[in-house]
Formats: C-alpha cells, sequence, structure tokens
C-alpha cells in the first residue's frame, strides 16, 4: 500500500490548471503547424498563422491562451494499492483547482446553480471522472473545456439499423451546424456505444487523447481519417472564413452497447483542446 497525501495532489492539480491554459499541448501545435502549410485559403492559412503566434505569445509570458479557461474536467485512475491521506481525492482535486485558477489569474466561468447563475467565484466544482486500476500510482488527466464548443456538441441514440452511414451522418451534421462557433479548426471527440450518459462520456475521454495517436483498432482509426476527410470537405475553414481545415483530428472511443441500441455523442473542441497528463 502506497500513501499519497491530499496536498500533494492539490499541488499537482494547481500546477495542471495553470499549464493547460497556458500551454498548448505539443500533439495540437504540430497539427497546427501542419495545417498552416497545406490550407490552400489565404484568409484561412492567415488564421491559422495568427493561432500559432497565439500560442507563442500564450508560452512566453505564460498567460492563457483563450480568454475562456473552461470547465474543469478531469479522468482520474487511481491504482488499487494507493491510498490518499489527508482528505478524500475529490476535495483535494477542488481545492488544487480553486488554487490554480486563483493563483494563474485565469477567468473563473462556473455558476453554483444551472438556473440561479451565481458564480462560486473559484471555477469548482470539477468534473470528475473516476477509474480504478492495478497498481500504486494515480494517473490524471485534466481538460479545461470551454463552452463555445462544448456548446455546439451533440447526441443521439441511433437504431442499429442506422449503422455506419447513421455515425458519420450524424457526426458530419453536428459539425456543419456548430459552423464558426467552435473557433475552427476543431478537434472532434466521438463516443460509440454504452448507454445515454456512457456515449457521452466517450466522447469526451476522447478529446483527451493526442490526435497524433490513432485509435488501436484498424476500423476505428480508418473511420477517423474518412470523417476528418469528411469535415475537412465542408467548407467551414479556420475560424469559419471558408478553406480546407475545419477540424485538425477526429478521435473515437467506444463501447459495448444493448442489441438495441447505437448511442453516438459528438464533442466539439476548439483549435487549443487543452489536457495535460500527470502521474503521482
Amino acid at each position: 500500500m502506497r500513501i499519497i497525501q491530499a496536498e500533494d495532489l492539490t499541488a499537482v492539480v494547481e500546477q495542471m490548471c495553470i499549464q493547460a491554459n497556458c500551454f498548448i499541448a505539443a500533439d495540437i501545435e504540430q497539427a497546427l503547424k501542419r495545417a498552416e502549410q497545406t490550407e490552400q485559403s489565404p484568409v484561412g492559412k492567415g488564421v491559422l498563422q495568427n493561432l500559432l503566434k497565439n500560442a507563442e505569445l500564450a508560452r512566453e509570458n505564460e498567460m492563457p491562451i483563450c480568454q475562456d479557461t473552461g470547465m474543469a474536467v478531469f479522468f482520474i485512475d487511481i491504482g488499487a494499492e494507493v491510498f490518499v491521506e489527508g482528505g478524500t481525492i475529490t476535495d483535494a482535486v477542488n481545492r488544487g483547482v480553486a488554487n490554480g485558477y486563483q493563483n494563474g489569474y485565469l477567468r473563473k466561468s462556473i455558476v453554483r446553480d444551472p438556473l440561479r447563475r451565481e458564480n462560486t467565484k473559484d471555477n469548482t466544482p470539477a468534473v470528475i471522472h473516476y477509474s480504478f486500476t492495478k497498481g500504486d500510482k494515480i494517473r490524471i488527466t485534466f481538460a479545461p473545456k470551454g463552452f463555445g464548443s462544448e456548446n455546439k456538441s451533440a447526441l443521439k441514440m441511433l437504431n442499429p439499423s442506422d449503422g455506419l452511414d447513421g455515425v458519420i451522418q450524424f457526426v458530419t451534421e453536428t459539425v456543419q451546424k456548430a459552423g464558426a462557433n467552435p473557433c475552427p479548426p476543431m478537434v472532434i471527440g466521438v463516443g460509440i456505444g454504452g448507454t445515454m450518459e456512457k456515449t457521452a462520456e466517450l466522447a469526451k475521454k476522447a478529446l483527451t487523447r493526442p490526435i497524433s495517436q490513432q485509435n488501436p483498432d484498424p476500423y476505428y482509426a480508418d473511420l477517423e481519417q474518412k470523417l476528418l476527410e469528411r469535415i475537412n470537405r465542408t467548407g467551414i475553414g479556420p475560424a469559419g472564413m471558408g478553406g480546407t481545415t475545419t477540424a485538425l483530428g477526429v478521435n473515437i472511443e467506444v463501447f459495448p452497447t444493448h442489441i438495441a441500441g447505437l448511442p453516438v455523442a459528438v464533442n466539439i473542441s476548439c483549435h487549443a483542446t487543452r489536457h495535460s497528463v500527470e502521474i503521482i
């Protein structure tokens, strides 16, 4: 049994909040650089150049990549041989978020109640998805999610008879309806299978996988590529100004489902698609 202090967990989360919001991930930056070279629209190419310059300035000055520093979303894998001492993991994570958003001068965007709209003033509570694994470590994946893109996400309970064509059509239509609102070029997370809530979680988790890593199943890796090509033919382009780079990547995650169902969720993210991983 390995003991981890809750305060150490809080300190790690605090730094993750600042890092993910101020330093664009390597996979995203490389994808933007490739897109800048291949984009056929002069206006679109200019937008991509500005996005890269923005990322450079954010890194140099340790300032947020975007003014919407998002709702804090975590995927936490907890080893069976780990014990957290000094408080619950949930409390430790939320303290880390509060500290990170305060000390990093990040915008606090969370309201305590969805209808009465009082700001919590520290960007908590976080949305935390837990899973339990073997070993004596805790793996924390952090993804601050802005709502310009989150608001354009969608979920649909397809019929099994809709099949592959139904999935492709739904994903493409969701992106087309989103248009310029998610600050393209986008990254598209797709969840297929499970139940209504599981497929939404899959789509969110898909956004935390580097877009340089394809789905390990060749069938879904091929579908990721087909969807990316189809989305980039929509002509939405960078910042919705037209062009050949509407999306930087499509990540698909799947889960077994019921014989009577085909749940599909599309979680859209902006060009930054902020994420970071730490292992304690």
